[in-house]
């Protein structure tokens, strides 16, 4: 008994000091960051940063955390080591970065995808505008991209091109290979219309606008729908976690039974698996209704 319990504080202190590192370690990051960002921001001014410089100093390295806050299951998994004795919380925050990486990636791709689409509506609202004020459709288009910045890395050479008489529609239909710019196409499409058949091309752009618009408006409207959906993942996937709060709160000491008994250790893993399985299947289902 007295070996196991050794083995227990040793796993516990080097838990600890895995977390103390990695603290270091992000101090002296933020550290170099905060020199670098003063060395730039100092612009030959002798005396202290000026608030608007810290300020900077701050939102870059809250965008530098908001980026890489996968790593936070770390901490959280260090606090959990150390409050059970035991290394494998610690073990299981590892594991679960790059898994929260790769959904907090994917999250952020479909945001990109999303704003991106609803640029690409205000761009035809904004050709349509500058069109019935007179101007000519290449000056509409590049005044309208540059206001909306919703061509993205394709913008030099569909201005380029509206610009030099060069294939407009070829180049929108270039841009609109963009994740979330597909309604690209559509106004490649009005643009060859209007070019080699006279048509007018403010009507058609409007009505393509109508149309994206309306897409997105209905898929809002399922979204709003499925909140309710995700709202019951969330909260089975944090009953779990209520449990083991509601037992220490009673004086259970959960975490020594899941982490240091042998029928703990067995409900951890089947409850862990089941609990995964679970969420993967609930969020398939409500993907799904998102598809259709």
């Amino acid at each position: 008994m007295t070996v196991e319990l050794v083995q227990v504080r040793g796993a516990a202190h080097a838990a600890a000091a895995l977390c103390a590192v990695l603290a270091l370690a992000w101090a002296a990051e933020w550290r170099r960051g905060a020199d670098r960002a003063r060395a730039v921001l100092a612009d030959g001014v002798h005396g202290g940063p000026s608030g608007g410089e810290w300020r900077a100093v701050a939102a870059r390295w809250r965008a530098v955390l908001w980026r890489r806050r996968a790593w936070l299951c770390l901490p959280v998994a260090g606090v959990l080591a150390l409050l059970g004795a035991s290394p494998l919380p610690l073990l299981a925050g590892a594991l679960a970065v790059p898994l929260v990486g790769r959904r907090l990636r994917a999250s952020g791709r479909r945001k990109e995808r999303e704003t991106r689409a609803e640029r690409v509506v205000a761009l035809c609202g904004a050709v349509v505008g500058e069109l019935r004020a007179g101007w000519q459709p290449a000056q509409a288009l590049s005044f309208a991209a540059r206001e909306t910045g919703a061509l993205g890395a394709a913008e030099a050479p569909v201005l380029a091109a509206a610009r030099f008489g060069g294939d407009v529609p070829e180049a929108l239909r270039r841009a609109a290979r963009q994740d979330g710019a597909d309604g690209l196409a559509g106004m490649a499409a009005c643009w060859q219309v209007a070019v080699d058949g006279g048509a007018g091309l403010a009507a058609g752009l409007d009505r393509l606008e109508a149309a994206l618009r309306d897409h997105h408006e209905q898929r809002d409207r399922l979204r709003a729908e499925l909140a309710g959906a995700w709202a019951t993942v969330t909260v089975l996937a944090l009953l779990p976690a209520a449990g083991l709060a509601l037992g220490a709160a009673l004086g259970a000491d959960p975490l020594r039974v899941l982490l240091h008994t042998p029928a703990g250790l067995g409900c951890l893993v089947v409850g862990g698996a089941l609990e995964a399985a679970g969420l993967w299947w609930a969020a398939r289902i409500v993907r799904g209704g998102e598809r259709s």
